[in-house]
């Protein structure tokens, strides 16, 4: 963990802007209030290592707001984005003695973290945050079979869009709000994350997302602010089959 980061003030779970989506949410009171005298809250600077791969993890928790990124180091000393920790995901692997992958702050990140011991001996005695707990491992298993289509297959076009979409996505269910018609949300990564995390060059995501803007697909405001003007006809962008009819 990087010696930086620094404390944050502590804030009553009732109150967490994540309540609703993080591992807690299906949480007893009581649970709550075990959960509550066990969290810590800590707050790391953008480009910040939170967790070395190899290192011993000694904590778990969820990303309360910010976004950091999983990244693996070749022998080489190429690296790969593998995914993306959005406000509500969870960080660290119950039963897992070291981390697999480097964590870093992409942003400017707040946890709310559990001494790992502690929280793995709550989850036995808590079947509902284990349930929880595997509800969002499943989702984490959606999201990276999705990452494989997006690095794989689809062009550099189709990564922009369907970057925008799922960012659009999660957004929406973080604020309780609809997905549909016009969307807005904060861009949480710069242009040239976004290349590194996509597999192309800054030149052709500014090329793409310039694109996006000249054809009335997406509005700019400012550096990071994304107006989505029709969300369906952002996803028609995507490549996706979404009509869910047969290709001929």
């Amino acid at each position: 963990m990087n010696v930086k980061a620094t404390l944050f003030v502590k804030t009553d779970c009732r109150d967490c802007p994540i309540r609703h989506r993080a591992v807690c949410s299906r949480s007893t009171a009581d649970e709550l209030e075990i959960l509550d005298r066990m969290k810590t809250y800590r707050t790391y600077e953008a480009g910040q290592t939170i967790i070395w791969a190899g290192d011993q993890v000694q904590f778990l928790g969820s990303v309360v707001s910010g976004v950091a990124t999983l990244s693996q180091t070749m022998e080489d000393g190429r690296r790969q984005m593998v995914g993306m920790l959005l406000p509500s995901d969870f960080v660290g692997r119950p039963g897992r003695e070291s981390a697999p992958f480097d964590v870093v702050a992409a942003t400017e990140v707040t946890l709310c973290r559990f001494q790992k011991s502690a929280f793995e001996r709550l989850m036995v005695q808590s079947p509902a945050i284990s349930r929880r707990l595997l509800e969002m491992t499943l989702d984490e298993l959606d999201s990276a079979r999705e990452w494989m289509l997006l690095l794989g297959r689809k062009t550099a076009r189709e990564k922009i869009a369907s970057l925008l979409s799922i960012i659009a996505r999660r957004d929406a269910s973080l604020h309780l709000q609809p997905i549909s018609g016009n969307v807005e949300f904060d861009l949480p990564l710069s242009r040239e994350a976004m290349a590194d995390y996509l597999g192309l060059t800054l030149e052709t995501v500014s090329r793409q997302v310039s694109a996006l803007k000249r054809e009335g697909i997406i509005e700019l405001q400012g550096k990071r602010h994304i107006n989505i003007i029709d969300f369906a006809t952002l996803l028609n962008e995507t490549g996706d089959d979404t009509d869910g009819g047969i290709w001929t």
